[in-house]
Parts: structure tokens; sequence; C-alpha cells
């Protein structure tokens, strides 16, 4: 949930950004304000992740301590569980959240206004179900003096974010759902803490290192998981797709492997020590790293048939790590020399010039991953270790230039991904000392407001489609008998010819007659069973422009009707079945996945 500080005499945005060591823009985009972004005494603003912890110091006090971050008392007291009479230590690490988990309704307020505000929007479309279902409203009603939690709603946009966790007890390969928020397990039994899932250039195949080390391809579209080799112990745990999507490169026992999934066919290049083996995007020649004469690594690129093999690097000491070409093949990338010092340098390949790239405060840079247009780095920066674990989340020009914050995390490190339009970044977060994250967020750079998509286990790794499409996570509904057509989670199955059922929902479709949309809405959401609860919302929309309406049950809705929803659209010409003319189609869906549902209703 959203945290929330009520403004204080003498408060800027750009003071209240200061103390908890936050972007300014951050906060401006978290609350939506406007130049010259003024803010008044008592207004209550969303204040975003920053660094949330005070060590102590010599004659400090709780009171001391509120009184310079301007929060109350009670909000230090509670998130450090501590009592009377509240002692503190020197050295003593205290959580300063910055306000409160909840919004408190103001005159004027209505749940339309608060989701614009506060950033509770999906795909452009402000989800005030969302606000209703997560504070258990039984209408869309509030009143001042109401305190309402306000969540993060999943952002919408394109593709799908691969991720290694271990919510279901072993760590396995997920798939999370931008547009829903849904997610989806794709293996069991096969994934380790260390596996990265990489996704083909179609995103229609995910390969991944799992348990005891053996390479895996999924078929996104078939479910369909095939084991290709096993790596040693001491072999790079680097895969990479060729630009065709059909051939994946790896290094072991020495030797550059390209494994073609279709045929099986493997072809060999000996390269003793090779590691961090990738695709120009000709795919006509392979980028790497091994040792010199001299024991010194360097980047070498070679024809993918063995020959032409030449020298990037004049490498003088340690190893390059993290080695990263650029999408467009002109530009490489690489850390060095390790981790307590860790320096990001760009190489461009055409004429040899480098740049070192200036990175955080304390010269520990991470997981430096290029944007889809080649001409910008996200990584993760390590800062403010005096006080616990924290990193900047970061983006740069590839010569050095417009280096920016854009968020921060509480882990020492954490992997970042581009979106497949390369506008946003999904990062890692949520961590407790040195333990993995426990939390997956994004932030839009065009609207720089951190929204938390997941949380709760361990989770490792991630990474974003290449493209948009999700159609592997769902299949098509055809129906003649009510001339309909339409997608849904490919995990859900069939009941009957009109239901169809999976663990996390369900929809079931029929048809009705009357003679006008508003009766029909009206009488399905208020039968006198009341199988949407007590005060069901309707609303009124359209689809596939005919006339239409959403019904959406109230919080007491009775538990065996499993969260259901209704979608009632006119035809466009009446059905017949049987001896009876319908004029409406009815879709009963779960309330997590009607609307998406319905974006893909088409009638035959």
């Amino acid at each position: 949930m959203q945290y929330f500080y009520t403004v204080q005499p003498g408060d800027t945005v750009f003071d209240i950004a200061r103390r908890w060591e936050l972007p300014p823009a951050s906060i401006i985009a978290a609350n939506n304000l406007t130049a010259p972004y003024t803010i008044y005494v008592g207004q209550q603003l969303s204040i975003p992740k920053g660094v949330n912890v005070y060590r102590v110091r010599t004659g400090d006090s709780v009171y001391r301590i509120s009184q310079f971050y301007k929060v109350p008392v009670s909000v230090i007291i509670e998130a450090n569980e501590l009592q009377a009479p509240y002692v503190i230590y020197v050295n003593q690490l205290l959580k300063v959240p910055p306000g409160i988990p909840f919004y408190i309704v103001q005159p004027g307020d209505t749940l339309f206004t608060i989701a614009g505000r506060f950033n509770v929007i999906t795909d452009g479309i402000r989800n005030t179900e969302l606000i209703q279902q997560v504070n258990q409203l039984p209408t869309t009603t509030i009143i001042p003096g109401m305190m309402l939690r306000i969540p993060y709603a999943p952002p919408g946009g394109e593709g799908l974010i691969a991720y290694t966790t271990n919510i279901s007890g072993e760590f396995e390969i997920w798939v999370y759902n931008p547009r829903t928020g849904s997610t989806s397990q794709l293996t069991t039994g096969l994934g380790a803490s260390f596996s990265t899932p990489e996704w083909s250039p179609d995103s229609r195949k995910i390969a991944f290192i799992g348990r005891n080390r053996i390479i895996y391809v999924i078929d996104m579209e078939t479910g369909s998981i095939a084991s290709i080799d096993q790596l040693g112990e001491n072999d790079s745990l680097r895969l990479d797709w060729s630009p065709n999507g059909t051939t994946i490169a790896y290094s072991v026992r020495n030797q550059i492997l390209l494994y073609d999934i279709a045929s099986h066919q493997v072809q060999s290049i000996q390269q003793p020590g090779a590691t961090d083996v990738q695709w120009f995007p000709n795919g006509t020649e392979l980028l790497f790293q091994a040792r010199d004469a001299n024991e010194i690594s360097q980047l070498y690129r070679i024809s993918r048939d063995g020959t032409g093999l030449r020298r990037i690097t004049n490498n003088t000491a340690g190893p390059h790590n993290d080695v990263r070409l650029s999408p467009d093949g002109t530009f490489v990338l690489y850390t060095t020399p390790g981790v307590s010092i860790s320096l990001i340098i760009t190489i461009e390949l055409a004429t040899g010039n480098m740049f070192g790239l200036e990175g955080g405060p304390l010269a520990k840079n991470y997981y430096p991953r290029w944007n889809p247009n080649s001409r910008i780095i996200a990584y993760s920066a390590t800062a403010y270790e005096d006080r616990g674990y924290f990193n900047q989340i970061r983006t740069v020009t590839r010569e050095g230039e417009a280096e920016t914050i854009h968020a921060l995390s509480n882990c020492f490190a954490t992997p970042v991904t581009w979106s497949p339009d390369g506008r946003k970044i999904a990062y890692l977060s949520g961590c407790s000392e040195q333990e993995f994250a426990r939390e997956m967020w994004v932030i839009d750079l065009d609207h720089p407001v951190p929204i938390k998509l997941i949380e709760g286990a361990f989770i490792t790794s991630l990474q974003w489609s290449k493209t948009p499409v999700d159609h592997f996570l769902r299949r098509t509904y055809t129906s003649q008998t009510y001339r309909i057509r339409f997608r849904y989670p490919s995990n859900w199955e069939r009941v009957n010819d009109e239901r169809y059922e999976g663990p996390d929902g369900f929809f079931q479709v029929s048809a009705i007659a009357g003679e006008s949309l508003e009766e029909v809405c009206q009488g399905e959401a208020f039968q006198q069973l009341m199988p949407y609860g007590s005060l069901p919302q309707i609303i009124p929309t359209t689809i596939q422009n005919e006339e239409a309406c959403f019904i959406f049950p109230s919080a007491d809705q009775p538990p065996e009707m499993n969260r259901q929803a209704a979608l009632i659209v006119t035809y466009p010409v009446p059905i017949v079945i049987g001896d009876t003319a319908y004029n409406f189609l009815i879709l009963w869906v779960h309330e997590a996945h009607i609307r998406e549902i319905a974006s893909t209703l088409l009638f035959l």
C-alpha cells in the first residue's frame, strides 16, 4: 500500500524528497503535481519508497528524529515496535516511514479523483474497483474522514515479465502480466535460485539453466519444456538466443556450443575458457570473453563457423563482468574489476573508443542493461551503506551522459530489465540485510512513480519479454451458438461448452432476452438471491461499439460466488437459440479477469 506524508509548515517537495533521498520527480509523479509544484500545510502526499532508515547519533531521541523528518512520534514507535520509555542507542538503525499507510478522505474526494491523483491506473483507466476491493467498500460512496488504503494498480503496457521465485516452495520460473496483475507458474521441480529466464527474440520461448545445471527451453504456446544439455560446475551460467530465435549459444567444457532447438543439431567452436557468449544482430558473428596468452581476460568476436577471430579489448587487469552487447551490435559494456569496486565501461566497436560511466557515489554499479534502442543503460548503484543496504535505479547514455536517478531499492544491488518499448524499467526490492528480494517494482521513465507489482516470496531474477505479444498465456474461445470469440487464460480448463475454470478464475457464457439493456443489467445485478451481494456496482460501457454494462460484486457477495462479476452486451443482431431470440450476451467472469476478457470480445 502507498504511504502518506502530511505537509508541515515550511515544507517543499524538494525538502521532503531530500529527507528520504528521493528524486523530486518521483514525488511529483506520485501525486500528479503540476508546476510550480506548490503544496500546502495539511496536504497528504503519497511518498514513494526511499531511504527509510536512520542511524542513531549521540544526543538523538525518538522525538528529535520525528522533528527532523516531520512525522508523528507514533509512526517511528510503531515501525520499530519500541516500548516505553522508548530508549534508543547510538548506531541503532531505526525505520522512519514517511507517514501512515492510508489516506484520509477530504471533502470533495471521490474514488475516481483519488485513483487519478495517486496513480491507481491500469492502461490509462482509473482502477476504482481495486480501491473498493482492498478497503471492502460496499459502494462507491466515501465520506470525509474515512481512512482508505491506496493500493498499487497493475500498470498495464506491453509484454510479460518472467522471473524466478520460490513462492511455490521451490525456486521456479513464473510470469507476471502487467495488464492484469496476474501471475502464472511455468515450471515445477526444474528451477534453481540462480535460474535466469532468457526470452527468445519473438517471445515465444524461454531458456534457463535450472536444477542440476540443466539447460531447459519452455515453449510458451504449448507449455512443453525440453532439456537440451547439462553444464559443469565451473561452466558459465549464460545463455543467448540467435536473432532468428532458432539457436542458443553458450559455453561448456572449453568450447562454444550453438544448439539448434528445432533440428537438435549442435555446432561447436573450440575456445578454451570462453564465457559470456552472445550473438551479434547479424546472426553470423559471436562475442565472447576468454583469456589471452598472458592469462588476462579479453573480449573477442568470431564468425559462427569458427573463423575470423578478432580481439576487441586491450585489457591489462582483471576479468570483465556482466558483459553485454548492445541490441544493435555497435557497443559493448562490462563492469570492472569486481564487487567492492564495480565501474561500468562501454566500448564503441567501430572506433574502439571507451567511455567510463560516472555511476553511483560508492563506485558499486551492477546489472547494467541496454535499452532496446541501444542508447541508454539502466543499472543499480549501491548507496547509503551507512544506513543499511540501498541502491539507486539509474540510467545513463552509452557515452556516460544524462546520468539520472529514478527510484530506490532497499537491496545492495538489483537486476533491472526494460519493457519492450524501452519506456519502463522493472527492478527488485524488499531485501532484509543480504537476503534475496521479496518485491518486484516498475517505473515509467515518462511518469516516474514507482509501482509495486508483486511481493511475498523471494525473487532472484527477472526479464521482460522482447516483444509485446502475450498470446501464449491466453487461448481463444469460439462459440457459433452465441456468435462470439474472445481470449481467456490458457490454464483454464473446459467444464462444458459454456463454462471454463482455472485456479485463478472462470468464465461462463449465456444469452438473455429483454427489452432494454438498462432493465437487463438491473435485473441481473439485483436478483432476489443477491448473487452479487447487497450493493453491486453497475458500470455502463461499450463493447465493439455496442451498448454494454459491467456488474461488479459488493464486499458482502456470498463466498460461494467466488467474486463473480458480469458483462452484458447488446448483440449487433439478435441471435436465435431453439425458438427464442436473444438480444443480449452475458458473460459471468471472475472480477479480476473480466476487463481483460471484455477487451478481446468479438461478435462473429
